[in-house]
Protein backbone atom coordinates (compact mmCIF):
# COMPACT_ATOMS: atom_id res chain seq x y z
CA UNK A 1 0.00 0.00 0.00
CA UNK A 2 1.35 3.68 -1.11
CA UNK A 3 -0.43 6.84 -0.89
CA UNK A 4 0.80 9.96 -2.86
CA UNK A 5 -0.27 13.41 -3.46
CA UNK A 6 -0.86 14.71 -6.86
CA UNK A 7 -1.06 18.54 -8.36
CA UNK A 8 -2.43 18.50 -11.25
CA UNK A 9 -1.99 21.47 -13.65
CA UNK A 10 -3.40 22.71 -17.18
CA UNK A 11 -7.05 23.13 -18.23
CA UNK A 12 -8.44 20.95 -14.83
CA UNK A 13 -10.77 22.78 -13.81
CA UNK A 14 -14.37 23.72 -15.51
CA UNK A 15 -14.13 20.14 -17.72
CA UNK A 16 -14.95 17.57 -14.80
CA UNK A 17 -11.64 16.31 -13.98
CA UNK A 18 -12.74 15.96 -9.98
CA UNK A 19 -15.49 13.61 -11.29
CA UNK A 20 -13.87 11.97 -13.54
CA UNK A 21 -10.55 11.38 -11.26
CA UNK A 22 -13.18 10.89 -8.69
CA UNK A 23 -14.57 7.62 -10.58
CA UNK A 24 -11.47 6.69 -11.59
CA UNK A 25 -9.92 6.18 -8.53
CA UNK A 26 -13.56 4.61 -6.98
CA UNK A 27 -12.54 2.19 -9.97
CA UNK A 28 -9.46 1.01 -8.38
CA UNK A 29 -11.08 0.45 -5.00
CA UNK A 30 -8.62 3.12 -3.56
CA UNK A 31 -8.81 5.93 -1.27
CA UNK A 32 -8.68 9.33 -0.86
CA UNK A 33 -10.04 12.68 -2.00
CA UNK A 34 -9.71 15.11 -4.79
CA UNK A 35 -10.45 19.04 -4.55
CA UNK A 36 -9.48 22.29 -7.20
CA UNK A 37 -7.46 24.96 -5.98
CA UNK A 38 -7.66 28.82 -6.21
CA UNK A 39 -4.70 28.61 -9.01
CA UNK A 40 -6.45 26.12 -11.04
CA UNK A 41 -4.99 23.12 -10.40
CA UNK A 42 -6.37 20.06 -9.04
CA UNK A 43 -5.39 18.35 -6.00
CA UNK A 44 -6.05 14.77 -5.19
CA UNK A 45 -4.31 12.37 -2.45
CA UNK A 46 -4.58 8.77 -3.72
CA UNK A 47 -3.85 5.62 -1.24
CA UNK A 48 -3.99 1.74 -1.97
CA UNK A 49 -2.43 -1.03 -3.87
CA UNK A 50 0.99 0.69 -5.67
CA UNK A 51 -0.01 -0.70 -9.07
CA UNK A 52 -3.28 0.45 -8.86
CA UNK A 53 -2.29 4.26 -7.81
CA UNK A 54 0.42 4.24 -10.17
CA UNK A 55 -2.01 3.52 -12.89
CA UNK A 56 -4.40 6.56 -11.29
CA UNK A 57 -1.59 8.98 -11.88
CA UNK A 58 -0.70 7.58 -15.74
CA UNK A 59 -4.44 8.30 -16.05
CA UNK A 60 -3.79 12.03 -14.31
CA UNK A 61 -1.63 12.44 -16.76
CA UNK A 62 -4.23 12.73 -19.34
CA UNK A 63 -7.18 13.49 -17.59
CA UNK A 64 -11.06 13.70 -19.29
CA UNK A 65 -11.33 14.42 -22.56
CA UNK A 66 -11.75 18.04 -22.04
CA UNK A 67 -8.70 18.79 -19.88
CA UNK A 68 -5.12 19.56 -21.07
CA UNK A 69 -3.03 18.57 -18.51
CA UNK A 70 0.34 20.23 -18.79
CA UNK A 71 2.27 18.72 -15.34
CA UNK A 72 1.53 16.64 -12.47
CA UNK A 73 3.02 16.57 -9.36
CA UNK A 74 3.83 13.26 -7.20
CA UNK A 75 4.82 13.50 -3.77
CA UNK A 76 4.85 10.43 -0.95
CA UNK A 77 1.53 11.69 1.36
CA UNK A 78 0.61 9.83 4.55
CA UNK A 79 -2.40 6.78 4.21
CA UNK A 80 -6.06 8.42 3.24
CA UNK A 81 -9.32 7.27 5.25
CA UNK A 82 -11.11 4.92 3.26
CA UNK A 83 -13.50 5.89 0.29
CA UNK A 84 -13.09 8.20 -1.82
CA UNK A 85 -14.32 11.74 -1.75
CA UNK A 86 -14.54 15.53 -3.49
CA UNK A 87 -13.99 17.72 -1.23
CA UNK A 88 -13.94 21.88 -1.25
CA UNK A 89 -11.42 24.02 -2.77
CA UNK A 90 -8.82 25.40 -1.15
Amino acid sequence: MIARRLTISGRVQGVGFRYALADEARARELSGWVRNRRDGSVEALVAGPEAEVEALIAWSRRGPPAAHVTEVLVEPAADATAGFDIVPTV
